[in-house]
C-alpha cells in the first residue's frame, strides 16, 4: 500500500492555498458535511440523530438551503441551526443557451471567485458537467481553462453544490442523469475534496448517485491514480492522453514531464475495473500535431490487451489556443484505423460550442494570459 505522504504528492504542480469567503464564519457549514459528520453536529445541539437524515434530504435531495423550509422540523430546532449553523450554495449568476440545447452556467463562490458547469441534454443521458477548482494547474496547451493557472480548490460542498443546485434549477431531482468531472480543474489534483464531494452524492438520503453515473476525468496523476484504485466507491475513470509519444505529450501538458505515457499505460493496466466496465482514454485531435497514421498505430500498440475505449475530440478551436481543428476526413480515417486495429472508438460530438461551453473552452475572469500556450511540435518535427 502506498503511504498517504507519497500519494499525495505530484512532481512539478504548485497547490495554492484554499481561502473561501465565508472562513469567518466559525458556524459549521452543513453544505461540507457528509451524513455520519452531520449527526454529530445535530446530536451535539441536542437533537435526535434521524433529524440528521431529514436535513440531508432537505439539501441535497430537494435543493433547500434555509432552515426556515425545512418543514418537518420543529420550530425550536430549526431556529437553533439558524443560530448555531450555516449553508453554503454556489450561486447562479449567469445562464446560457446553446442552439443543440447545451446550457452553460457562470457560479458565484462565496469569496466572489466564479466557475462554470455544463448541461448536456442529451448524450443520450442527463449529463452535468461539473468543476473541481478555479482554474487548473495541468497547463495543457489545448484547453482555455489550463491557460488560466490555479486560483485555489474548490471544497466539497462546492463541488457538491453544483449538482444540487443544477438538480433543481433544471427540475431533475426526480430524474436520473449522470456527472462528468470535467468542467474546470484537475479533479485528482484536488482529490480529498473531490471525493468527499463524490460520497456525499452519493449517499442514500441525497441524490444516491452510484458509481456507473459519475465519470472522472484525469490527466494521469500517477499517486492518486494509485489511490482511487484503493477506494470503496470509484467513478468510471476517464484518461486524458492526447498524444503517443511522450516529446509531444510533454509539450501538450507540460506537468506530464514527470511521468512516461509507460508509466501511465501501466497504471491503467492496474487499475480495478468491474465485470464490462473499461477505461476511457480521451484524445484531443489537433491538426498536423497527433493526427497522423503513425499516431494511430502507436495508439492502437499503446492500448493493447487494456479493456479500453477511446473518445476522439475534434478540437474546439478558440482565441488563445495555437492550435487548428483537423478536416472531418482526416477525424475519419483517424478513427477507421483505429477501429481496424480492433480499438473501440467514438468521435464526440461538441455540443455548446457556440456559447462556449464546449470540451476545453471553459474560462472565467478575463481569460486567457496572453503566451501561455506551449506550442507542441508537429507530427513532422517527431
Amino acid at each position: 500500500m502506498i503511504p498517504r505522504e507519497a500519494r499525495l504528492h505530484q512532481p512539478g504542480i504548485k497547490t495554492p492555498r484554499v481561502t473561501v469567503g465565508h472562513m469567518d464564519d466559525e458556524r459549521p457549514d452543513l453544505a461540507e458535511l457528509e451524513p455520519s459528520e452531520l449527526e454529530s453536529v445535530v446530536t451535539a445541539l441536542g437533537a435526535d440523530r434521524f433529524h440528521a437524515r431529514q436535513i440531508f434530504r432537505w439539501l441535497h435531495r430537494r435543493g433547500r438551503e434555509r432552515f426556515d423550509g425545512m418543514t418537518d422540523l420543529s420550530r425550536h430546532l430549526r431556529a437553533r441551526l439558524d443560530e448555531t449553523c450555516t449553508i453554503t450554495t454556489p450561486v447562479v449568476t449567469s445562464r446560457e443557451r446553446s442552439s443543440d440545447g447545451t446550457q452553460k452556467f457562470l457560479f458565484t463562490l462565496g469569496d466572489g471567485r466564479t466557475i462554470e458547469s455544463v448541461f448536456i441534454p442529451d448524450t443520450p443521458a442527463l449529463t452535468l458537467c461539473v468543476s473541481t477548482q478555479v482554474g487548473c494547474a495541468m497547463q495543457c496547451g489545448f484547453c482555455l481553462t489550463g491557460q488560466m493557472g490555479l486560483a485555489r480548490h474548490l471544497t466539497a460542498g462546492e463541488i457538491a453544490g453544483q449538482v444540487r443546485v443544477l438538480a433543481r434549477e433544471l427540475e431533475l431531482q426526480d430524474t436520473r442523469f449522470n456527472i462528468v468531472l470535467m468542467g474546470m480543474g484537475e479533479p485528482l489534483h484536488n482529490y480529498d475534496a473531490t471525493m468527499k464531494a463524490l460520497r456525499i452524492l452519493a449517499a442514500p438520503d441525497g441524490l444516491a448517485l452510484t458509481p456507473k453515473r459519475v465519470t472522472l476525468s484525469t490527466v494521469g496523476l500517477l499517486p492518486a491514480m494509485a489511490r482511487l484504485s484503493e477506494e470503496t466507491w470509484i467513478p468510471n475513470l476517464a484518461v486524458s492522453l492526447h498524444a503517443t509519444t511522450d516529446r509531444i505529450r510533454h509539450e501538450l501538458i507540460p506537468t506530464s514531464r514527470q511521468q512516461r505515457l509507460s508509466d501511465l499505460i501501466t497504471a491503467c493496466r492496474r487499475f480495478p475495473l468491474k465485470h464490462r466496465d473499461r477505461i476511457t482514454f480521451e484524445y484531443v485531435l489537433l491538426d498536423g500535431i497527433n493526427d497522423t497514421a503513425a499516431d494511430a498505430r502507436r495508439l492502437a500498440r499503446l492500448l493493447r490487451g487494456l479493456r479500453a475505449k477511446v473518445n476522439l475530440l475534434p478540437l474546439n478551436e478558440a482565441p488563445g489556443i495555437p492550435f487548428s481543428r483537423p478536416s472531418d476526413e482526416q477525424v475519419e480515417r483517424f478513427a477507421r484505423s483505429l477501429a481496424r486495429s480492433g480499438v473501440t472508438v467514438s468521435v464526440r460530438k461538441s455540443r455548446g460550442r457556440d456559447i462556449r461551453a464546449a470540451c476545453g473552452q471553459l474560462i472565467v475572469d478575463g481569460g486567457p494570459r496572453a503566451g501561455s500556450a506551449p506550442r507542441a511540435r508537429s507530427a513532422q518535427e517527431q
